[in-house]
């Protein structure tokens, strides 16, 4: 049973992922700062705090080598101006968005045939002024990534960008955006896929 690791558990990309992948027969780390329920006998919830590089750490020697990692730790700051731009809000994106991406992908150790994902967004290739502060934190997560399949090369393993307009939650579904639940299944279908399709590419998700 291969074991995956879901960092971001409890957000709201984190249940129907974690869902999808614990009922495809893998064995799924829940990974959160608050508790999570086990709602699935192939989920394993395990509560770590992200930003905390040496708890990361010890977590991941505990829980050795891995067949991947679905980042899903997001969050959204910003205004509709360039100047309603507030370093408060970088600081708070780039703990969110890059540091825990970095904590989790020079702690874990990843299995031949591993696969990585972290979900970025349109904005960070086409930003607004609005958005300044988080397109830019999306573009250094998706830099990291790609850094990271870079390492992957002459191997099994990929690293890649699942790309979304926006996410749509319950009964929301609006033109443009991709839903949870189908972004659930677009993760899924990463460890059916070879490396070479996935490694260091940026895939375009629609609605």
């Amino acid at each position: 049973m291969k074991t995956i690791v879901v960092a971001g558990a409890g957000g709201a990309a984190g249940p129907p992922a974690v869902l999808k992948l614990a009922e495809a027969g893998y064995r799924v780390i829940a990974v959160d700062r608050i508790p999570l329920e086990r709602a699935h006998p192939n989920i394993v919830p395990s509560q770590v705090d992200l930003l905390d590089f040496e708890a990361v750490r010890k977590w991941a020697a505990e829980l050795g080598p891995v067949d991947g990692l679905v980042h899903l730790v997001g969050g959204w700051r910003g205004g509709k101006t360039f100047a309603d731009t507030r370093l408060e809000d970088w600081d708070f994106l780039h703990d969110l968005l890059i540091r825990t991406l970095q904590h989790t992908t020079l702690g874990l150790e990843f299995n031949d045939g591993a696969r990585v994902a972290i979900v970025s967004q349109s904005g960070a290739r086409r930003p607004s002024q609005g958005n300044a502060a988080y397109a830019t934190a999306k573009a250094a997560s998706e830099a990291w990534t790609l850094a990271l399949a870079d390492s992957f090369k002459g191997s099994e393993r990929a690293a890649t960008i699942l790309v979304v307009k926006a996410l749509a939650t319950g009964e929301t579904r609006k033109p443009g955006w991709t839903h949870v639940d189908d972004l659930a299944g677009d993760i899924v279908k990463l460890w059916e896929r070879p490396a070479p399709e996935l490694n260091g590419k940026r895939l375009e998700l629609s609605a």
